[in-house]
């Protein structure tokens, strides 16, 4: 068979893709960063590059930020057309000093390559681009098209993808969509996502006197704008952890019972997940399981609060303005614009007089779930079981990947694959940020497999 010769040749050619990456890791490619943003450009034209060497046309598309790379080999006029999404820029490694070794300076220990961005999203994405020259190294031509976006500004929201998909929709135009920036439910199990949580991101302000004033001279005479932030934030929700918004869970779509049975059955250790966090107990919406209130459910939570003196020592001041940032994750059937609304309406009620409140809409996604039972869905449970040896596990995802929606709207696009090869514990976006080698290796064979199930009547 075809796809073994070509897994033989995957395996045989380990020790080669892994120093690759560490060529690819070395550019400090920090997309939010304008000094570095050469090296963004570098990493830009590394994939490019490594495109065409591995058998795929290739180019950059200008955007008024960084590059977008687009790589195409669609010689398969009757077969589909897998588009492959990924980025090549990376967060920032800051704190510096908790890195065991330098971000950019990758190295191997333990059996996990340590580096930004090994994990999200150079390691995983860079995976798509080995099964490739496996796949044109032993068998001479793809089985079916192919074409990739691999954007520069990911990390930064994406701001300039959808000008280039929106001028660019026909080049971009598949059948499926594969994106590998997320995780496996835990080590040894691979995972299908298929919901992702919205999002509604909003800043309240809280504005009092003109400027700052002595407590002593104006206690008792003015309203304190943290004190009314404080009122406010603390009547977001009621005290057994759910929402105090009315309205707020009006549209939301609930669990099925097989959904509930088999988020049950994952092998979740809640001890072992407190004693990570560094907490005695977990906490939540009442009713609902731990794995339902992080995926499923919708949240509230405060992200940040401010205002008054927070420095060293005292100052007795009442603070002329506070304020707070807000997140609620969202679930399918509840839209942001909507919830936005309803959130803005209620702070209004709660705002007591003597103060200023403004409301100020940041960021927003919406849900998004995928159905399981397409044919593009199927294949990838098969290439999966094929690629790590075992059949993968279906989750819903607590986050929002904003990218998703957008090719969603954009492109037309249902059979969105969302096929994670990292671990909860890879510490994207933390210090000593790793990828495990043997999940690389199966991410690669994965692939491989998924362009030639993928090309099977039916698929």
């Amino acid at each position: 068979m075809v796809l073994d010769t070509i897994l033989e040749k995957i395996d045989s050619n380990q020790n080669r893709y892994i120093e690759e990456l560490l060529g690819f890791l070395k550019i400090p490619s920090v997309s939010t960063y304008s000094h570095l943003a050469a090296d963004v450009r570098r990493a830009a034209e590394w994939v490019c590059s490594h495109a065409k060497r591995v058998g795929l046309q290739a180019r950059l598309i200008e955007t008024k930020g960084h590059p977008v790379v687009h790589a195409w080999r669609c010689r398969q006029p009757d077969q589909p057309t897998l588009l492959i999404y990924g980025h090549y820029d990376v967060q920032p490694p800051e704190p510096k000093e908790e890195w065991h070794s330098p971000p950019f300076s990758p190295v191997i220990r333990d059996g996990y390559i340590y580096a930004r961005g090994a994990s999200d999203d150079k390691g995983q994405f860079f995976t798509y681009l080995k099964a490739i020259e496996a796949i044109l190294a032993g068998a001479g031509e793809l089985p079916i098209n192919v074409k990739l976006l691999v954007e520069g500004e990911e990390e930064i929201g994406s701001p300039n993808l959808g000008p280039v998909l929106a001028a660019n929709a026909d080049l971009f135009k598949a059948d499926a969509i594969a994106i590998s920036d997320g995780s496996q439910f835990a080590r040894g199990v691979p995972t299908i996502t298929y919901g992702l949580r919205g999002l509604s991101y909003l800043q309240i302000d809280v504005r009092g006197p003109r400027i700052d004033l002595h407590s002593g001279a104006f206690g008792g005479l003015v309203k304190n704008p943290v004190q009314a932030l404080c009122e406010i934030l603390a009547q977001l929700r009621n005290p057994d952890g759910t929402v105090a918004i009315p309205g707020f869970y009006d549209q939301v779509l609930e669990l099925q019972a097989w959904e509930r049975n088999e988020l049950a059955a994952l092998p979740f250790a809640e001890q072992e997940l407190t004693q990570y966090l560094g907490i005695a107990d977990l906490s939540g919406e009442p009713d609902f399981a731990p794995l339902e209130r992080k995926t499923a459910r919708p949240t509230l939570d405060i992200n940040g609060i401010w205002g008054g003196f927070a420095g060293e020592g005292a100052k007795t001041v009442i603070p002329a303005k506070a304020g707070a940032k807000v997140s609620m994750r969202l679930v399918p059937n509840q839209r942001p614009e909507q919830i936005n609304q309803l959130f803005i309406d209620h702070v209004r009620r709660l705002a007591p007089e003597g103060v200023k409140v403004e409301v100020r809409e940041l960021h927003g996604a919406d849900p998004v779930l995928v159905r399981r039972d397409q044919p593009e869905v199927q294949a990838a449970v098969r290439a999966i079981a094929t690629g790590f040896g075992t059949a993968p596990v279906f989750i819903r995802e607590g986050g929002s990947i904003p990218i998703v929606n957008l090719l969603q709207e954009t492109l037309q696009l249902q059979a969105i694959l969302m096929m994670g090869w990292g671990n909860p514990d890879d510490g994207t976006h933390s210090p000593n940020e790793r990828f495990r080698l043997q999940d690389f290796h199966h991410g690669i064979r994965s692939v491989a497999a998924l362009l030639y199930e993928l090309a099977k009547p039916g698929a």
